[in-house]
């Protein structure tokens, strides 16, 4: 599990919550196995690795003042707690605006990712590296696309950088 943020740190205002005033924050969130990127099946999922896609997203994030807080786990519950924690219950100074997804095998099987995505409220993409309509049969069913804003599938790498130049295009107006 990884937590960066950009170096700018949003403006930190008691009444953000009450006055919808965007903390200027996106939760990344990566399921299960991504840490493998660049080593794990290269001819599906790539040669970028995840401390690459982070560091890309975490420079174009900066550029705009946004920061990032990325979290990637093995563990389902872990995740759920993330996106409770950042969605939810921190202090609203702390709270994300949106979150980028990719949940990976749990795609699939967690119901309990998608409730908590559901309980914060807030809007989100999932993304995949892969297209998940060109896999085998239970690899094509999502518990998140319903919810979802979007869902960026088979572009690799670049649907990260798709969601977030969607966050910073229709979020931030940048």
């Amino acid at each position: 599990m990884s937590t960066n943020t950009a170096p700018s740190t949003p403006p930190s205002t008691a009444n953000n919550a009450q006055a919808k005033i965007p903390n200027r924050t996106l939760l990344v969130v990566n399921g299960p196995n991504l840490n493998l990127l660049g080593k794990r099946e290269p001819e599906i999922y790539g040669h970028t690795t995840l401390e690459d896609i982070e560091a890309n997203l975490k420079q174009k994030a900066a550029a705009h003042d946004v920061r990032l807080i990325f979290v990637q786990s093995n563990h389902e519950g872990e995740l759920v707690e993330r996106i409770q924690h950042y969605g939810l219950l921190a202090e609203p100074e702390q709270l994300v605006d949106a979150v980028i997804i990719n949940p990976a095998a749990f795609t699939h099987t967690s119901v309990a990712l998608r409730d908590a995505l559901a309980a914060t409220k807030k809007p989100f993409i999932e993304v995949h590296l892969s297209n998940i309509h060109q896999r085998e049969p239970f690899r094509q069913h999502s518990y998140f696309s319903d919810l979802a804003v979007g869902v960026i599938c088979g572009c690799g790498h670049l649907g990260y950088e798709m969601a977030l130049d969607y966050w910073l295009t229709h979020l931030y107006t940048v």
